[in-house]
């Protein structure tokens, strides 16, 4: 299996960070310079990188960014101020915390050193970078084995879950990836989703650019292809996996699950196991963010909406548990999850030790 050529995380020699600027895609292929935490934060919140790996990625390359700028012994409440920073960027992704605590372990290892260990924080970012990569490759295989179960066949994605969302190769779209070099996929059907259109200007233009054969559809079409049976599996990536089995994705998620039920499509859901946060029950305590209201009132600068009309933009919806036949992480695949399943699951993880005390304390509870 080739590793996609799409590099949209990049950590330069010299010492700052290179991000492909998702915004413009696929019409411009745009770089962004990063060279403070502030400005991998902002990058984060304004959704130059987006999809809940690259977050992660991007957030432990920002810890090594504040490193670099302590002077003198003092250099821990720098860094540590960063990490809150970067923590407040996005409250629903757990990657984003599961990383931020995965650099604040070595922290705290080197706690004790005159100068910032920038050395070790660099080599923990890029060790989490190359990780998800090998992850994901993992994923599109046992992922793929699921799809050879049945007669080759088309299935449908939503949002962005490829190289531009991870390290590389991709969550779901990393699994379509591998099914379809081996001959089990026959067609994808993509939808636009909205409002930020991923599916349109990123997923689309990944499985163009490697030739794998892709039909846009308007979101609300979803069902009409289930329908018209055109679609055997609904392949999804995930921002957050509480303990039960319930999935935080893109908004839409829940309605294409609850379609795909009744038509008996059959549901897939690819993650790291860093995704998975046993600290929350259920998806009812997943926080779900919500974004500007421009974002529907405007297409570009001309105005699609009644001025000062309410606006409700949530990012994610939780899907639960009932509704999923299988859950793929790179340790093994859950079919029919539980919350037996899943701990089962996670507690053969590398890793388990790794808390996500930084999502209890940095998430908002009340999204803005």
């Amino acid at each position: 299996m080739s590793v996609p050529s799409i590099t949209p995380i990049r950590w330069c020699d010299d010492g700052h960070l290179e991000l492909l600027d998702q915004r413009a895609l696929p019409d411009r292929h745009l770089t962004l310079d990063v060279t403070s935490a502030d400005g991998a934060a902002e990058a984060i919140r304004a959704m130059v990188v987006r999809g809940a790996p690259a977050i992660g990625i991007t957030a432990a390359y920002g810890v090594v960014l504040a490193a670099l700028k302590q002077r003198g012994s003092d250099w821990q409440p720098g860094v540590e101020a960063a990490i809150t920073i970067l923590a407040a960027s996005r409250p629903t992704a757990v990657n984003l915390f599961w990383a931020l605590e995965r650099m604040h372990q070595v922290i705290a290892i080197h706690r004790h050193e005159e100068v910032a260990p920038v050395t070790a924080l660099l080599e923990a970012a890029r060790t989490i970078h190359r990780q998800d990569l090998d992850d994901n490759l993992t994923m599109g295989e046992l992922g793929a084995d699921l799809i050879s179960r049945e007669a080759p066949c088309a299935v449908m994605t939503h949002c962005n879950t490829g190289a531009l969302a991870t390290g590389g190769h991709g969550t779901a779209l990393g699994v379509i990836r591998s099914a379809w070099s081996r001959g089990l996929i026959t067609h994808v059907h993509a939808n636009e989703t909205r409002p930020w259109l991923q599916g349109a200007r990123l997923t689309a233009w990944e499985l163009d650019q490697e030739g794998i054969p892709v039909t846009l559809a308007v979101d609300s079409a979803a069902s009409l292809l289930m329908a018209q049976g055109k679609v055997g599996w609904l392949i999804v990536g995930a921002d957050r996996i509480a303990a039960n089995g319930d999935v935080a994705n893109k908004i839409g998620t829940l309605a294409l699950a609850v379609q795909a039920r009744y038509f008996g499509v059959k549901v897939m859901v690819v993650a790291p196991s860093s995704t998975f946060d046993l600290e929350v029950a259920s998806g009812d305590a997943i926080p779900i963010e919500t974004r500007d209201a421009r974002e529907l009132t405007h297409q570009g600068e001309r105005v699609v909406a009644p001025e000062k009309i309410n606006i409700y933009n949530p990012v994610f919806d939780v899907t639960p548990a009932s509704l999923i036949d299988a859950i793929v992480c790179e340790r093994g695949v859950i079919e029919h999850p539980d919350h037996a399943g899943v701990v089962r699951m996670i507690e053969t993880c590398r890793g388990t030790e790794v808390c996500h005390n930084l999502s209890r304390t940095y998430e908002r509870k009340d999204p803005e």
